[in-house]
């Protein structure tokens, strides 16, 4: 008998072999159920081995294959590399694969009820609002009808069964609407042309290739890829399509576009899905039907049958890196599954990361350039505002230039965007008696008030508690103050200066799901908003044609700490809020608090001179030999003490392999040194960029043998360094 080398999603070492059964018909690639311990379970044919490989060997059988079409080939390559990089097991990097491994079965049904025309013999009122309820919802089932017309589901059945209604069982799962590449887009620029030709021509000729279109804000970077998934389209009949967005909010606003350009909406693919719609995406990506799937990060690793173009917008973003179990950053991970796929990759953003800049200039991706907007909009003036000269007054944030600015904005019919990074009303909460500032139990999280719902929050960990009305250390009564500004404090201040103005708080806080975020988006799109106060939500991928002023309020906050990245990050999150401001005819302009208006990120945004920053940026990282020019790795462990966390942590050090030029830093507390009650160190290694720093890791985990309760987490190239 052949033999299947079956992968598990499952922490296991290596794949298990099976024979397979005379008359099963079993191909590479296959999703298969197959005996493990005590349990049948789904796994996928990695390769089919000669019979040679089972003689001699008592191997289990395979049980069942699905009906589905097997993973391909360059699939299984890219969840070996993606684990063998991220030093992971295969088997969970499989598991991120089958996330709705429900899909692999038929499709659910559901009874739907249609009209047919005929009059039931009797009609009494409830007949009649339910057959309206029909002639207007068209085919529902039995309970939404009943519920349409407030009626009993009894009523539903009586009348199918006078022949007034026809039922029929459909499948609830229905396929994408096929899309169209032929629908007229927008007119392009020539510059714009020029990029789209380039791209459009590397789709047709097929095979890997890697683009990063560099464009301002607001220059027609979407329009520019919208030809390339139209030219692949038109070119394969079966060729899909991935569009890589940071953050949910953009998949809902950017979905519109697509259906407006191509004639229908693509296949969305984000943690907002509910399981029926995660199921659906999941099967018509695996049968090839979904032609374009547009997500969050996950997205990269659904097993598309034939995937020919990537597109990562926005790819600086830092939420690409995925930080919890498989880390992995998905710019990264996109660029080889294209090479794997020999596909194209198209990496778009105005503030690319150093990264993406250093391998477009050494020739590793073709960079496209889009220097100007269209039409009569241009790109806002932008002025720092140091708060060293004219601060805010006493317990307020907004600066004197700043309110003037607002208060001439509202006058001329025009919007405003305050940009501050802090949910909440008070990123901290203090005792005014005994000085206590109140953290999530068992860490050093800081809670943050949130005074709309009356909670103390915990962003880090999720924790949340009813504000006390003692203080929890001394006992003092109404003694608990909030310092610091966020977004609910500052709509607290402009309400107060404009009383008038129609203020809006866009955050995950109020923007909760897909239809909340729509919403807001909706209404400061069509003017029900005079001003927008937001986090991080606001500054990518929107277009509010009446937005002429953006406010940041603490252009500060993201420059603190050790992370190598606070600069670069500083710049490319408030010149993208920045840019959000003069999108149509009227001019734009950006007003920056800051305390530090000398600093590189400051002058160069002001200077709009972002080539200048960067390459004080890579000066200074290429003679520390850091990222781009260098390479690193991060291991943090846990334990439930610091005594435990300590002793292990020497034990592993100890354990380090020698390596020529790798160096080794640590162990030092994590920045977030207690997190759910468990204390963490962090290891820093640093290597050249010719070491194999994954196969280095793999190595040094290898010889480890960790105490139970002791936890270890490996990630390769570090984003943030928590």
């Amino acid at each position: 008998m052949p033999v299947a080398r079956i992968l598990f999603p499952l922490p296991l070492p290596e794949p298990f072999d099976y024979a397979i059964p005379e008359g099963l018909a079993v191909p590479e690639g296959a999703y298969v159920t197959a005996p493990l311990g005590k349990y049948e379970r789904l796994g996928i044919v990695l390769e089919i081995l000669p019979d040679s490989a089972g003689e001699g060997r008592k191997l289990k059988d395979v049980v069942h294959v699905y009906d589905a079409p097997p993973m391909s080939r360059s699939m299984r390559d890219f969840i070996l590399w993606a684990a063998k990089y991220t030093v992971s097991h295969p088997g969970h990097v499989l598991g991120m694969v089958l996330r709705a491994r429900a899909g692999l079965g038929p499709s659910p049904t559901e009874t739907v009820y249609h009209l047919t025309g005929q009059e039931p013999s009797r009609l009494t009122e409830a007949r009649s609002r339910l057959l309206a309820a029909a002639e207007e919802l068209g085919p529902q089932t039995a309970t939404a009808l009943a519920a349409a017309a407030e009626v009993s589901s009894g009523v539903v059945k009586g009348l199918a069964e006078t022949g007034a209604l026809r039922a029929e069982v459909v499948e609830t799962d229905l396929p994408y609407a096929e899309p169209s590449p032929d629908l007229p887009g927008a007119v392009l620029t020539v510059e714009q042309a020029e990029a789209a030709e380039e791209l459009t021509a590397a789709v047709a000729s097929g095979g890997f290739h890697t683009f990063l279109i560099d464009g301002v804000t607001g220059s027609g970077k979407t329009e520019v890829y919208f030809e390339a998934i139209a030219e692949a389209l038109r070119r394969d009949p079966e060729a899909q399509i991935l569009v890589l967005l940071p953050e949910i909010a953009l998949t809902q606003a950017i979905l519109s576009r697509f259906e407006a350009r191509f004639g229908a909406a693509p296949a969305p693919w984000h943690s907002g899905l509910s399981d029926k719609d995660r199921r659906r995406t999941w099967r018509e990506v695996v049968h090839g039907r979904a032609r374009i799937v547009i997500g969050a990060r996950s997205a990269l690793f659904l097993p598309y049958r034939r995937l020919k173009l990537i597109i990562i917008d926005e790819e600086h973003d830092g939420s690409y890196k995925q930080e919890d179990g498989v880390t992995y950053h998905a710019r990264d991970m996109a660029v080889m599954r294209a090479k794997l796929e020999e596909a194209v990759v198209v990496l778009a953003s105005a503030t690319p990361a150093l990264e993406t800049m250093v391998n477009a200039e050494l020739g590793r991706y073709t960079r496209l350039q889009l220097a100007a907007r269209p039409g009569a909009s241009r790109l806002p003036d932008v002025e720092l505002v140091d708060l060293r000269r004219a601060p805010p007054e006493r317990n307020h944030w907004l600066s004197p230039h700043l309110i003037q600015a607002m208060q001439e904005t509202l006058e001329a019919g025009e919007q405003t965007l305050l940009f501050l990074n802090r949910r909440g009303y008070a990123p901290l909460v203090i005792c005014k008696s005994c000085g206590e500032r109140l953290k999530t139990p068992g860490t050093e999280n800081w809670l943050t008030e949130h005074r709309y719902t009356g909670r103390l929050v915990c962003h880090v960990t999720g924790y949340s508690i009813p504000k006390p009305k003692t203080c929890p250390h001394c006992g003092a009564a109404d003694s608990l103050m909030g310092v610091g500004p966020g977004v609910e404090r500052v709509a607290e201040e402009v309400r107060v200066l404009m009383p008038e103005a129609r203020i809006e708080i866009f955050s995950s806080d109020t923007a909760q799901g897909g239809e909340a975020t729509r919403g807001i988006v909706d209404r400061m799109e069509q003017g029900e908003i005079d001003v927008l106060i937001g986090t991080q939500i606001v500054a990518k991928g929107h277009n509010f044609p009446n937005l002429t002023l953006v406010g940041v309020v603490d252009a500060d906050s993201g420059m603190k700490g050790g992370d190598l990245r606070a600069g670069e990050r500083t710049y490319q999150l408030l010149s993208q809020v920045a840019g959000r401001a003069g999108r149509a005819e009227r001019p734009g302009r950006a007003l920056v608090q800051t305390y530090a208006p000398d600093n590189p990120a400051m002058l160069a945004l002001a200077d709009n001179n972002r080539d200048g920053f960067l390459q004080i940026e890579r000066d200074v990282r290429a003679e520390l030999g850091l990222p781009p020019f260098g390479r690193l790795a991060a291991m943090i462990l846990s334990a439930p003490s610091a005594e435990m966390v300590d002793q292990v942590a020497q034990d592993v050090i100890s354990q380090a392999p020698n390596g020529e030029g790798i160096e080794v830093f640590g162990p030092a507390p994590a920045p977030i040194t207690v997190l759910r009650g468990r204390h963490r160190r962090r290891f820093l290694v640093k290597a050249p960029r010719n070491v194999d720093l994954s196969a280095y890791m793999a190595v040094w985990t290898a010889r480890l043998k960790l105490p139970n309760p002791v936890r270890m987490s490996v990630d390769i190239d570090p984003y943030s360094f928590l």
